[in-house]
C-alpha cells in the first residue's frame, strides 16, 4: 500500500516537465536566432543581425557566440573618427557586450582583443584621449597574461606606444613653433630643453613599444608590419638622444629595417598566386 506522504502530486511533476519543455525551446529558439544573425551578418545586414542575436542572448544566456556576435556586429558599424552620437554608442555597446562574456570567461581572448581595438579606436580620434589610450593598452597586456606568445599582441602594445609618442612629440614641436622664432621641423632634431622634456614624458612608453616590436618579431621573423612601426619608434629614440652618434645610430637601424620590409612585401608579391615574377 502507497502511503500519503510517497505520492508525488501530478501537478508537480507537470510543472517540471513543462519547465524543461519550456527551457529547451528557448535553447531551440537561441540557436536558430544566432543561425538567421550570422546569415544577416554575412550579407552586412548588420542591424537585423544586432536584433537575432539580442534575441539568441535572452533565449539562452549561455551562448557564448551570441555575445561575441552580437559585440561585432556593434563593432561592424563603428566607423573611427566619426563623430556623431550613434557611432560612438556603436563603439560602447560593443565595449559593453564583450565585458558581459568577460564576466562569465575572464580569459576570452575574442573579448579581451575587441576591447583594446575599439579602446584604441576610440581614443584616436575625433579628439586623442590618452587615457582611453592607456586602457586600450592594459587589454593588451591582459591578453598577454593569457597567451604570453602571441606576436599580434605585441604589435599592438608597440603601435599604441609608437602613437602616444609620436602625438607628443608633435605636440611638443607645435608649442614651441608657436613661441620660438625659428621653427623646427617634423625632421629635425629637438631643441635640449625640448629633447628633455620629451624624454622625461615618453622615453619609458618609447622604450616598452621598442621592446614589445622586438619581442613581436622573434616570434614571427617576418612580420613586416612589426618592423615598420620599430622603425618609427627608433625614429621617436632618435629625438631623445642626447650625441649626434647615438641618433644617427637609431636612424641605421630604422632605414634598415625599412630595407627590410621592401625586401618582405616583395617576397611576399613573387610568391603569392597573384603575384608575378619577370
Amino acid at each position: 500500500m502507497v502511503r500519503r506522504s510517497q505520492v508525488v502530486p501530478v501537478f508537480a511533476v507537470l510543472a517540471v516537465v513543462f519547465g524543461f519543455s519550456v527551457a529547451g525551446c528557448a535553447k531551440l529558439k537561441a540557436r536558430d536566432d544566432l543561425n538567421k544573425g550570422v546569415e544577416a551578418y554575412k550579407n552586412a545586414q548588420f542591424e537585423a543581425a544586432i536584433e537575432y542575436f539580442k534575441d539568441a542572448a535572452a533565449n539562452d544566456p549561455k551562448l557564448m557566440n551570441a555575445k561575441l556576435y552580437l559585440a561585432q556586429a556593434y563593432a561592424q558599424q563603428y566607423i573611427p573618427g566619426a563623430p556623431s552620437d550613434e557611432n560612438k554608442r556603436n563603439g560602447e555597446q560593443a565595449i559593453a557586450v564583450w565585458k558581459e562574456v568577460l564576466q562569465s570567461d575572464p580569459n576570452n581572448l575574442t573579448a579581451i582583443g575587441g576591447i583594446g581595438s575599439m579602446l584604441f579606436n576610440m581614443a584616436g580620434s575625433p579628439s586623442f584621449n590618452r587615457d582611453m589610450m592607456e586602457q586600450a593598452k592594459s587589454y593588451q597586456q591582459r591578453a598577454l597574461a593569457v597567451d604570453p606568445n602571441d606576436s599580434t599582441v605585441y604589435y599592438w602594445i608597440g603601435v599604441i606606444d609608437f602613437t602616444v609618442a609620436y602625438r607628443t612629440n608633435m605636440q611638443l614641436r607645435a608649442d614651441y613653433n608657436q613661441k620660438a622664432k625659428k621653427q623646427i621641423h617634423p625632421l629635425d632634431p629637438l631643441p635640449p630643453a625640448l629633447r628633455d622634456q620629451f624624454i622625461q614624458q615618453e622615453g619609458q612608453t618609447v622604450d616598452e613599444g621598442i621592446s614589445d616590436l622586438q619581442k613581436a618579431i622573434q616570434i614571427k621573423p617576418d612580420y613586416a608590419n612589426a618592423m615598420a612601426y620599430l622603425n618609427l619608434l627608433l625614429r621617436q629614440k632618435a629625438d631623445m638622444e642626447t650625441s649626434s652618434d647615438a641618433r644617427q645610430a637609431d636612424e641605421k637601424q630604422a632605414d634598415d629595417l625599412l630595407e627590410k620590409v621592401k625586401e618582405i612585401n616583395q617576397k611576399e608579391m613573387t610568391t603569392s598566386p597573384s603575384g608575378s615574377q619577370d
